[in-house]
């Protein structure tokens, strides 16, 4: 059973904007417009899962710089009448023809390069059409309406689509296509309240309609149709067509055989809450692990931002990102011990290794739960260089009238791998994440999946849905989520709270991306935190770096919670573009 103690507010009740309640259903998305796509959906009587995939769909389109249509989309969807959770693993795997030689070549021995190499399967229209197949109940073409009349309509670029447009600027001109969309006419980037087009996105949108709406058969036929038009057609003929011509790995015949795979989600209990995540493939076990060693502090005696509780959340979180460096990976090539992690025996050993008093210098060895597979190392450490925003990922949410639920973090760049000339697609470049050592946990090999940042979740509690959250925000998301999750079930935050106060974020391991910068000690604080806790940090040894209030770097949590009265009350990050509805 869940906890119950009377808890106090840490700080004031009041926050920037209210928390959205509504007795039937809830949105939280990155973007206003999909939340509102998704509200559509769901006043028209749709479920979760169509608000959710039609909100997916919308946000890779308003996110274009950071998500592609044709990227990831990890998924987890609770269905209330099963009770049950499913994971829907939406990241593709390495292509057969993958050359690891020629990746440690290009890369100079040191990360996967940037461009056409460093593609991998794209996942996110086939865990869509799947996830509607097997548990919607609207058409691909209800679903994919409102991302097909973004694309070819337009839409004003928001501040930070604006920013992030100048500040790859050089990478997009690279490529014709993607100068076309992102950049305008004398050489800049699109600027704030400009329309920015996606007129060929549209077509192929829209292609994947008319092959639905011309299918013969049931629903299922119908679907299978769309999903065809861009895996075995069209679509993934122009595909094939630009990678022979231009060197790349992927074939249709890699594109043809991919599926979703659909799987049991991880999970944790934490204090009586069951929270899920994505399997091993990608980070999400680092939140779970983080979660089960500080079960043994009383965070809430510890008090909400003091100096200890950032000192030894931070401390957890270097533990798990350890881990996650050793031994995280596709389970598919590397029996990655999760359940060892994510026990109570191995929580309270790891919990031991954090002195209350200084900080990991470094990042920490790993845990012992096996033979590490991290081959050589973190190398060449940045030491000066502030942390940049992570540039990917965007995430939505949706809980419906039934108590189904729909979590999913959309993601890919598009600036550094080339849209396919005349689909207006720019295929997963998740590649990125991938590593060059030999023995690395997640080392480059044909079929294998790279290790994702995106990882959505859930949260139950005495057995029912609690909590539906995620963000982006690269090797912040997990922290991000951590602490938004924390604010609510330790400290009694409301949702919108729980978003908005400040937070904290470790850097104390090699990046995700390519070239994966390691910065060991690094600790960002946004400015807003007491004095006393960057006092506090720099005399226990964190390498403190500030952050502005609702700094992008830190993320930019979305979340939907089922309040003890039975009402849904949804919250969105002012850090970025994210906007909750509630009815």
């Amino acid at each position: 059973m869940a906890q119950k103690r009377e808890r106090k507010l840490a700080v004031g009740a009041i926050s920037a904007r209210p928390t959205l309640t509504g007795n039937h259903h809830a949105v939280a998305t990155g973007h206003y417009l999909a939340s509102l796509a998704a509200m559509r959906v769901l006043d028209r009587g749709g479920n979760a899962i169509d608000a959710g995939v039609t909100a997916s769909m919308a946000l890779a389109i308003l996110q274009c710089d950071m998500v592609s249509f044709a990227g990831v989309a990890p998924t987890l969807i609770y269905l209330k009448e099963e009770d049950r959770v499913v994971s829907l693993a939406g990241l593709g795997y390495w292509p057969a023809a993958t050359d690891v030689s020629r990746l440690i070549a290009e890369g100079n021995g040191r990360h996967v390069p940037e461009g056409l190499l460093r593609t991998v399967i794209p996942a996110a229209p086939g865990t869509h059409i799947e996830a509607l197949r097997r548990w919607g109940t609207i058409s691909f073409e209800e679903a994919a309406t409102p991302a097909m009349e973004l694309a070819r309509d337009g839409f004003a670029v928001f501040p930070l689509l604006a920013s992030n447009l100048e500040y790859v600027y050089e990478q997009n001109a690279r490529w014709p296509d993607n100068h076309k969309v992102f950049n305008a006419p004398g050489d800049r980037a699109l600027r704030h309240n400009e329309v920015i087009y996606q007129k060929d996105l549209a077509q192929s949108i829209g292609g994947m309609i008319e092959a639905e709406r011309h299918a013969r058969g049931d629903r299922d036929r119908k679907l299978r149709a769309a999903r065809d038009f861009f895996y075995d057609g069209p679509i993934a003929d122009a595909i094939e067509k630009y990678h022979v011509e231009n060197g790349g790995f992927m074939r249709r015949s890699d594109l043809a055989a991919w599926e979703v795979p659909v799987e049991d989600s991880l999970r944790v209990n934490y204090r009586g809450y069951e929270v899920h995540s994505c399997d091993a493939w990608c980070q999400g076990i680092v939140l779970l692990e983080s979660l089960k060693i500080l079960e043994g502090y009383d965070l809430h005696a510890i008090g909400h931002n003091s100096p200890d509780y950032v000192h030894t959340v931070a401390g957890a979180l270097n533990l798990a990102f350890a881990d996650r460096e050793a031994y995280v990976s596709d389970p598919k090539f590397v029996p990655v011990p999760s359940a060892t992690m994510l026990s109570d025996a191995y929580a309270a050993l790891q919990r031991e290794r954090i002195d209350p008093a200084r900080a990991f210098p470094k990042m920490p060895d790993p845990g012992p739960v096996g033979a590490a597979l991290r081959g050589g190392g973190p190398v060449d450490p940045v030491t000066r260089s502030r942390v940049q925003m992570s540039m990917d990922t965007i995430y939505g949410c949706t809980v419906d009238r039934h108590g189904n639920a729909y979590s999913a973090t959309l993601s890919d760049p598009q600036y550094d791998t080339p849209i396919i000339p005349g689909t207006g697609l720019a295929i997963s470049g998740r590649g990125c994440q991938s590593r060059l050592e030999p023995g690395h946990a997640a080392e480059v090999k044909p079929g294998k999946r790279p290790r994702l940042t995106p990882n959505p979740s859930l949260a139950f509690r005495d057995g029912k849905l609690f909590m539906a959250f995620g963000t982006p925000g690269g090797d912040v998301q997990s922290q991000g989520m951590l602490q938004v999750f924390l604010n609510v079930v330790e400290f009694g935050m409301t949702m919108q709270q729980a978003v908005e106060v400040p937070r904290f974020a470790s850097y104390n391991f090699p990046n995700s991306f390519a070239p994966h910068e390691y910065r060991p000690g690094r600790l960002g604080l946004e400015t807003d935190l007491a004095p006393e806790v960057f006092e506090a940090m720099r005399a226990r040894g964190h390498d403190v770096e500030t952050w502005p209030k609702w700094s992008a770097v830190t993320a930019a949590v979305c979340a939907i919670m089922r309040h003890e009265s039975g009402q849904l009350h949804a919250g969105a990050d002012p850090r970025r573009e994210g906007y909750a509805l509630a009815w």
